[in-house]
C-alpha cells in the first residue's frame, strides 16, 4: 500500500466545529488532503464508487439525534458498507452515538446536559489511546449510548459524572476499522490528548489499510461532485463595472486638545434629518478612534434586500439597479471595493475612507442557506439587510490622544482638507452642546409569560441534541408621540450621555436611523500585506459597583462553569468560520480574560486568523470581508451549531431581527475593517417617522441547560435598560 497524500473524507453533519476538525486533522497528519461533504448531499450508492479511494473518513459532529434520518444522513450507511467498499472511519459526538445504535447499542438522554462541559476521561491507554494518560476533555451532548452487552462495539473510554453516572466517551468495532468518541477532541479546552488519538488513529487506520488493501495506492487526485478540498482557495475579483480607482489618498492630521466631536458632528450636517450621516463613536473605553463621514450629494448608498436578486446604488440625486445574475451581493460589493481601493493614507488611521454602515442579521443567512419569507410590500417595514455608503472625505478622531485626521480619496482635494482643518480648529472653543429633555414614551416590552415559555422551548432543544445553546431574544417597541419627539440626533446625544460605549454609532442611512451603544467589537482586520483577523466575542457580564473589584468579578465570572460554558461554545464556533476562511492559521490568543468597561465587567476571548506566507496580495487584501461573510451572523448572537440554532430562534422568535442581532462598522478603502455586534441599539424605519416613532429595541441572552428563566428575563431587561435610559425610560 502506498500513501504519498492520503485523501482523507470529512463527513459534515451542520456542525459549527467541523473546520475545527479539519485543522485538528491537518495538524496530525499534515500531508493530507480534506475532502469535505454534507451528509444530505450524497446518498450511500453515490459515495460507494468513490469511496476506496480515500485513506480514511472523518464523521464530524452535529446537532440532532443519530436515529432521525434527516440529521444524520448517509453516515448511518457507511456502518453497514460491504468489506469490498470498507475503509477506517473516525466518528466524533454524533458519530459515536451513531456507530453504537446501529450496532445494538441504545440511546439515551442525560440526567444533565454535558455542553461546553470538561471532563476528565479514563481509558485503558489501548487503541486510540496508546500513550496517553487521563485526558481533559470538552463535551457537548445531550444524548449517550449503552451498549449491547455482547456486542460489537466494545468500550474504550468513560467518564464518571456526579449527575449521570458513568458514561461511555469512546468507542470501536471488534473486528471492523471504526473508531469512535463522545467528547470533542478539536475543541480549544481539549488537551493534547485529542491531537494524540487522531495521530493514533491514522496509525491504526494505516495498519488496517496495508493488512487489508495490500494493493491500495492513494491517487494523486479525487473528484467528489458537491464537495470541497479544505482549506478552500480564496478567489480574485475583477474589477468592477463602476471603476474609479483614485489609488492615493490625501490627509493631514493635528493635534486639537479640546476636540469637541459631537459639535464637529453637528457642523457637518447631525441635524438635517433630510440628509444622510454616519458617525461611528468611540465614546467610552475601550474605544480609541471615532469616524465622522463628510457625505456629498453624489456619495453612493448601497442597498439590497436578501429575498432580492438586485442592488440598488442611491445618491442625493439619483438611484440605479444592477442585477445580481450569477452573483451575490458579498461578491458585487467586494468587487466594488477592489475597484477604488487605495494607499498612500496614514498608517495610524484604520479608516481611510470606504465603506461604513450596517449588515442585519438575516444578511448572513445565504451562506448558512436559510430563506427570509417576506410579504411583497416587505420595504414598507423591513429595513434594507445591507446598507452601506461610500466615503470619499473623513473625519478620524483619536480620543485617546486628541488627534485629528482629515482626508480625501478624491483628487485635488487639498483645498477641502486644509478648509476641514481650519473648521475643526474653530469648533473646539466652543462649549458643549447642550441635551433637551427625553421626552414622554410608551413602551412595549415582550410579554413575560411568553418568553418564559420561549426560554423553556429552548431548553427542551438543548436536551433533545438539537442545539448546545441558544441567543434568543425579544423585541421592544418604544413609541414617541409626534408632539413629544426630539430629533433622532438629539436622541442619539442622550444615550451616548446615560450609555457611553466604545462601539457607539448614529447612522441615518435611509430608510434607515440607526443608534448604538454597542460594547462588543466582532470583527476587525488589518490591512494587506500579512492581513490579520481578529474577533473578540463577549459572553459573561458583571455590572460595576462599589464592592465589585476586578477581583471580585474574576471570581464571579471565571468561577462561574456556566459563564465559561457560553464563552467556550462561542470560541470553538468562531474558531470554525476563522478556520473556513483562512486554513490552519487560527490562534486563540485570550481565553476568558476579564476586561474593564465603563460600566461592566466582562468574560472576553480573543480569536485571530490569516492566511499561510506568501499568499499572493490580490487575495490577503480582501480576506477580511471573507471572514465576515463567512462568519455572519454573529455566533454571540445565534448560539451553536450556527444553522439549527438559527432556524430554531427563527421559528421560536416568530419575527425578523433586522439590524439587531447584525453587524456595523466600515471597510477600508485601504483593506482593513472593523465591524461590531449590533447589541444595545435602537431602529426607526422612515415610514414612521412622519407621525408617532416607532423605535424598535432587541434584548436577549444565551439560553443554556444551566438557565434559570426568571433570571433570563431579568438579565433581558438589565441589557435594554442601557437602551431605555436614552428615553428617559427604565424597566
Amino acid at each position: 500500500m502506498t500513501e504519498k497524500r492520503p485523501h482523507i473524507l470529512l463527513i459534515d453533519s451542520y456542525c459549527s466545529f467541523a473546520y475545527n476538525l479539519a485543522a485538528l486533522c491537518k495538524k496530525a497528519i499534515p500531508s493530507s488532503i480534506l475532502h469535505v461533504i454534507r451528509n444530505d448531499t450524497h446518498t450511500i450508492k453515490d459515495l460507494l464508487p468513490l469511496l476506496r479511494q480515500f485513506s480514511a473518513v472523518l464523521i464530524g459532529p452535529g446537532p440532532g439525534s443519530p436515529d432521525i434520518t434527516s440529521d444524520i444522513g448517509v453516515v448511518r450507511d457507511l456502518w453497514k458498507v460491504a468489506d469490498e467498499h470498507m475503509i477506517p472511519i473516525f466518528g466524533v459526538c454524533l458519530g459515536q452515538q451513531s456507530l453504537a445504535i446501529e450496532h445494538g447499542a441504545s440511546l439515551h438522554r442525560l440526567e444533565a446536559v454535558k455542553h461546553g462541559q470538561v471532563s476528565v476521561v479514563r481509558h485503558a491507554g489501548d487503541e486510540i489511546f496508546e500513550g496517553l494518560g487521563e485526558v481533559k476533555v470538552v463535551r457537548y451532548h445531550s444524548l449517550h449510548v449503552k451498549l449491547e452487552e455482547g456486542g460489537a462495539i466494545k468500550e474504550l473510554a468513560w467518564t464518571e459524572d456526579e449527575e449521570n453516572g458513568k458514561v461511555i466517551m469512546a468507542i470501536k468495532h471488534t473486528f471492523k476499522p471504526f473508531w469512535a468518541v463522545q467528547y470533542h477532541p478539536e475543541s480549544v479546552l481539549t488537551d493534547e490528548g485529542g491531537l494524540k488519538m487522531i495521530m493514533n488513529f491514522w496509525k491504526l487506520a494505516q495498519d488496517w489499510n496495508t493488512r487489508s488493501r495490500p494493493l491500495f495506492v492513494s491517487p494523486s487526485q479525487i473528484c467528489v461532485p458537491k464537495s470541497h478540498i479544505w482549506p478552500r482557495v480564496h478567489r480574485c475579483c475583477p474589477h468592477h463595472e463602476l471603476n474609479v480607482s483614485i489609488d492615493t489618498v490625501t490627509h493631514t492630521s493635528i493635534a486639537v486638545p479640546n476636540i469637541n466631536v459631537l459639535r464637529l458632528c453637528e457642523h457637518l450636517g447631525a441635524y438635517d434629518s433630510s440628509r444622510r450621516f454616519v458617525f461611528l463613536d468611540s465614546a467610552a473605553s475601550p474605544g480609541q478612534f471615532s469616524i465622522l463621514a463628510c457625505l456629498g450629494d453624489s456619495s453612493p448608498q448601497v442597498t439590497h434586500y436578501v429575498n432580492e436578486d438586485f442592488i440598488e446604488v442611491t445618491t442625493q440625486n439619483s438611484k440605479q439597479r444592477y442585477e445580481l445574475v450569477g452573483t451575490d451581493f458579498w461578491t458585487w460589493l467586494d468587487q466594488y471595493r477592489n475597484s477604488r481601493k487605495v494607499a498612500g493614507g496614514d498608517s495610524e488611521v484604520p479608516f481611510w475612507g470606504g465603506f461604513a454602515g450596517y449588515l442585519t442579521y438575516e444578511a448572513g443567512y445565504e451562506v448558512l442557506n436559510i430563506s427570509a419569507p417576506r410579504q411583497k410590500d416587505h420595504r414598507d417595514a423591513h429595513h434594507p439587510d445591507v446598507n452601506l455608503v461610500w466615503i470619499d472625505r473623513s473625519v478620524v478622531v483619536d480620543t485617546t490622544r486628541s488627534r485629528v485626521w482629515v482626508q480625501s480619496l478624491l483628487r485635488d482635494d487639498d483645498k477641502w482638507v486644509q478648509e476641514t482643518v481650519h473648521t475643526i480648529v474653530c469648533l473646539s472653543q466652543e462649549p458643549e452642546p447642550s441635551l433637551p429633555p427625553a421626552g414622554e414614551v410608551t413602551i412595549q416590552f415582550p410579554d413575560h409569560m411568553q418568553y418564559v415559555k420561549s426560554i423553556k422551548q429552548c431548553k427542551e432543544y438543548l436536551f433533545s441534541g438539537d442545539s448546545y445553546e441558544l441567543c434568543l431574544t425579544g423585541q421592544t417597541h418604544i413609541t414617541v408621540p409626534k408632539e413629544a419627539a426630539i430629533s433622532t440626533w438629539q436622541r442619539y446625544k442622550l444615550l451616548r450621555t446615560v450609555n457611553p460605549a466604545p462601539h457607539g454609532g448614529y447612522l441615518r442611512l435611509h430608510p434607515t436611523t440607526f443608534l448604538s451603544s454597542s460594547p462588543e467589537r466582532f470583527l476587525s482586520y488589518s490591512r494587506s500585506p500579512g492581513t490579520i483577523c481578529q474577533l473578540r466575542p463577549i459572553k459573561g457580564t458583571v455590572r460595576k459597583l462599589p464592592h465589585i473589584t476586578r477581583e471580585v468579578a474574576e471570581e464571579m465570572l471565571t468561577g462561574s462553569r456556566k459563564e465559561i460554558a457560553e464563552n467556550l461554545m462561542i470560541v470553538d464556533l468562531i474558531r470554525h468560520d476563522l478556520h473556513n476562511a483562512v486554513g490552519e492559521n487560527v490562534t486563540t490568543k485570550k481565553f476568558c480574560d476579564v476586561e474593564e468597561y465603563e460600566h461592566v465587567w466582562q468574560l472576553v476571548s480573543v480569536i485571530e486568523g490569516s492566511l499561510p506566507h506568501g499568499t499572493p496580495a490580490e487575495i490577503d487584501d480582501t480576506l477580511g470581508w471573507e471572514v465576515l461573510r463567512r462568519s455572519l451572523p454573529p455566533g454571540s448572537m445565534t448560539g451553536a451549531p450556527k444553522k439549527r440554532s438559527v432556524e430554531l430562534l427563527q421559528s421560536i422568535e416568530g419575527h425578523e431581527r433586522g439590524p439587531y442581532s447584525g453587524v456595523f462598522g466600515y471597510w477600508c478603502a485601504g483593506g482593513g475593517g472593523d465591524w461590531s455586534v449590533t447589541i444595545r441599539s435602537c431602529f426607526l424605519h422612515d415610514s414612521k417617522k412622519d407621525g408617532d416613532e416607532d423605535w424598535i429595541v432587541g434584548a436577549g441572552g444565551a439560553i443554556t441547560a444551566l438557565s434559570d428563566p426568571e433570571a433570563e428575563w431579568d438579565e433581558m431587561n438589565a441589557k435594554l435598560n442601557g437602551v431605555l435610559r436614552g428615553f428617559g425610560a427604565s424597566c
